[in-house]
């Protein structure tokens, strides 16, 4: 019977007073923190050639989703791999009412970006441009010139004209259209006669030898086509004419040969100088926050005599310095000529667009200790809210230089952060400490030795 016993109490469980007493301390595990939660509103800033809605296209991530860290990481990585910006960023948090994130990426733009240009693809340019368009959710009117942004497009392109049984090897090639301009160009590899060399006929007022040193530093060399070639003219010899008056310059005949003592083409062009215009008057349109008497006095526009367009960029550039000078840094001045054939004079109106007003947001010192950022601080004079000058950090730099505040001084820089979207600017200065020369010693008269240092300044 006690074996009988025993076993009873073994199975209704008297035998293992753990088991019971396990299972009454056991705990309900911990709930879950989630870790992603609804998009509420996405946003870019710093955008320029690109709209939000093709920044976010590359992203992947749209309002309402379930995201979290790494959703936004992978979302960075895909617009870095794009090319087209310099820096990607992010943020995210609790939204206004706090079911879910307020997101935002911050871009910088590849600089530069230029126009495409398609030459002799033997396919109609906007087929072509739909296509670009339908490949990439950041086509652009402007593209960046970076080595795998071109290469994408090129191959793309290439693809495009083998469906369309063109096997042409494709190259892409930043190329001078005008003076300061400059296009992304996509034609065939194929190697056209290049310029060689370049003579004029027709011209009096100018000599030869001034016209072909100006075209051949952008036409010698390069592949021969016309339309480009005429390009050429209006970058670097119609400035010489308009520096002169000669606003009317043709350039009536391009005429294209075999050259005979070096491999290549030789190119006559024929021109018409025309008469010299008078420059009567301008005037200022669109300047809205500026008195256009005042700016015109700041241009010193000189009237009454030939035109020098020379001079007249000058006075233009003085305006946009000004402008610059208010915190209009992006400003842009179109120059509209109003010319006179009967009276052979021109007049001009310049079109201003000021863009945004950009102010001074906070300044940030380095590499001083207290004292002498102290010092800095009371000096520098460009306060919090007032209009960013631009010009500003690097004469407050000379100006520390030039007073000799510290002793040791070596370089200085200065460095801006320009938030787009609030329009301000904050300023950093970075100073170093040089330590001064030593000089060699040199034996004394009477053996001893001497030097030349003298004192040890203390640094920055």
């Amino acid at each position: 019977m006690t074996w009988l016993l025993l076993l009873l109490m073994c199975g209704t469980g008297a035998g293992i007073p753990g088991a019971f007493a396990q299972t009454s301390r056991s705990k309900k595990p911990a709930p879950v923190r989630p870790t992603r939660w609804p998009i509420v509103s996405l946003r870019v800033e710093g955008s320029h050639n690109y709209t939000e809605a093709q920044i976010l296209a590359i992203t992947g991530l749209k309002t309402g989703q379930l995201a979290g860290k790494d959703d936004f990481e992978a979302a960075r990585e895909k617009l870095a791999a794009t090319g087209m910006f310099e820096t990607v960023g992010y943020k995210f948090g609790p939204s206004g009412d706090k079911d879910g994130y307020a997101a935002s990426f911050q871009v910088v733009e590849v600089s530069p970006a230029y126009p495409i240009r398609f030459e002799e693809l033997g396919v109609p340019d906007k087929d072509l441009t739909a296509y670009l368009r339908a490949k990439d959710p950041l086509f652009a009117p402007r593209l960046a010139a970076t080595k795998a942004v071109l290469e994408r497009y090129r191959g793309w392109i290439k693809e495009y004209l083998a469906a369309h049984k063109a096997d042409d090897q494709i190259i892409a090639k930043v190329t001078p259209t005008g003076p300061n301009e400059f296009a992304i160009v996509f034609r065939p590899s194929r190697s056209d006669p290049a310029v060689a060399e370049v003579s004029f006929e027709g011209n009096e007022v100018i000599p030869s030898t001034v016209l072909q040193n100006a075209i051949a530093e952008v036409a010698v060399g390069a592949p021969y086509k016309e339309t480009s070639f005429r390009q050429f003219l209006d970058m670097s010899v119609r400035p010489l004419y308009d520096a002169r008056g000669r606003i009317r310059v043709a350039f009536t005949k391009i005429a294209v040969t075999k050259a005979s003592d070096v491999q290549g083409l030789a190119v006559k062009v024929t021109l018409t100088e025309g008469p010299a215009y008078d420059f009567t008057g301008v005037r200022v349109a669109g300047a809205e926050h500026f008195n256009g008497a005042r700016l015109l006095r700041t241009a010193k526009f000189k009237t009454g005599g030939v035109a020098d367009f020379d001079e007249i960029g000058k006075g233009v550039d003085r305006i946009k310095k000004a402008l610059a000078h208010q915190g209009y840094v992006l400003s842009d001045v179109h120059i509209e000529r109003q010319i006179d054939d009967a009276k052979k004079t021109v007049s001009l109106v310049l079109h201003v667009d000021e863009g945004p007003q950009f102010v001074f947001g906070k300044l940030n010192v380095n590499g001083l200790d207290l004292n002498g950022e102290a010092a800095i601080r009371k000096m520098w004079t460009h306060t919090p809210g007032s209009p960013y000058n631009p010009e500003y950090a690097d004469y407050f730099l000379h100006q520390v230089h030039d007073l000799g505040m510290f002793d040791n001084l070596g370089e200085t820089r200065a460095e801006t952060k320009v938030d787009e979207k609030t329009h301000t600017v904050d300023v950093s200065l970075y100073f170093k400490y040089a330590p001064p020369v030593e000089k060699k010693k040199r034996q004394g008269p009477l053996g001893n030795q001497s030097s030349d240092d003298g004192p040890n300044l203390a640094g920055v």
